[in-house]
């Protein structure tokens, strides 16, 4: 073999594409890229110019095309179809990385609240003021079966998947003034999930701004009446009365504890000076 014909055998063209030989073996068996040259002893050569085929094959790996796919492209090879082919996985990449903003805006919300947690006093009772935040309503569950609620949560999540609206923050339960107030704690009236960023297109919920009194339960959801009550209690003690909605959502749920009775509800409710 002539050197000066600047021919890589395949360990060295494995090194220089920084894969295993039987990559490049595989590739050939395949008819995906095939040596520029075999010898009379079967010896594999490939051309400096075939990293550059190689790269691209590469590129087209990372963006998800099969190596079926790309073979189809190899066999149609022409300038006009690899430029349809990048504009097209252009596309591809750019909404990756879309998804993957998605991804970290929701770690970044989830790790900030969890570390909010970590410093809560469960027992304590608080008053807070809240500015408004936009919300992302189910659609009504008011008075709903346990079957009907169960299909409403998992419509609900296959929304904010479908919709790209599932921000980090937890899915939350809404309940009127008038259910709260009857004892009826769980008759949620709609299931919702924070917007910071709210886009146009989407039918939007305006939680109303003012004093909020939050508790927190630990525990299931059957013992949760005990924790109302003492909310209650206080909320008249300090001379208010109850707003339209009362809002729930976990502080701990099953992603942080393995024991339901470890689980914590934080209780946010609305309310007025009497």
């Amino acid at each position: 073999m002539n050197r000066k014909e600047k021919l890589f055998t395949t360990g060295e063209f494995a090194t220089l594409c920084k894969v295993n030989k039987q990559t490049l073996i595989y590739y050939d068996q395949i008819g995906l890229l095939s040596p520029i040259l075999k010898d009379e002893k079967g010896y594999r050569y490939y051309s400096i110019a075939q990293y550059e085929f190689f790269s691209v094959i590469e590129l087209l790996k990372a963006v998800g095309m099969s190596l079926k796919e790309i073979q189809g492209y190899m066999k149609n090879k022409s300038p006009e179809n690899f430029s349809e082919l990048m504009r097209l996985q252009k596309e591809v990449v750019v909404k990756k990385r879309r998804e993957l903003e998605l991804i970290e805006s929701m770690i970044r919300v989830k790790t900030k609240l969890i570390d909010e947690a970590l410093h809560l006093d469960f027992e304590e009772i608080s008053f807070e003021y809240f500015p408004e935040s936009t919300l992302y309503l189910s659609t009504n569950i008011e008075n709903s079966t346990e079957e009907q609620f169960v299909k409403a949560v998992s419509d609900f999540i296959d929304e904010l998947n479908r919709a790209q609206l599932d921000t980090g923050y937890p899915i939350g339960g809404m309940t009127k003034k008038e259910h709260v107030l009857a004892g009826d704690y769980t008759n949620y009236s709609y299931l919702y999930m924070e917007q910071p960023n709210p886009r146009e297109g989407h039918p939007y919920f305006n939680a109303i701004e003012g004093n909020f009194i939050i508790g927190y339960h630990v525990g299931t959801a059957d013992s949760i009446s005990s924790t109302y009550e003492r909310l209650l209690s206080f909320m008249h003690k300090n001379g208010y009365q109850l707003g339209k909605y009362v809002y729930e959502e976990y502080i701990y749920d099953a992603v942080l504890k393995n024991r339901e009775e470890e689980y914590v509800t934080k209780i946010m409710m609305e309310v007025m000076k009497k």
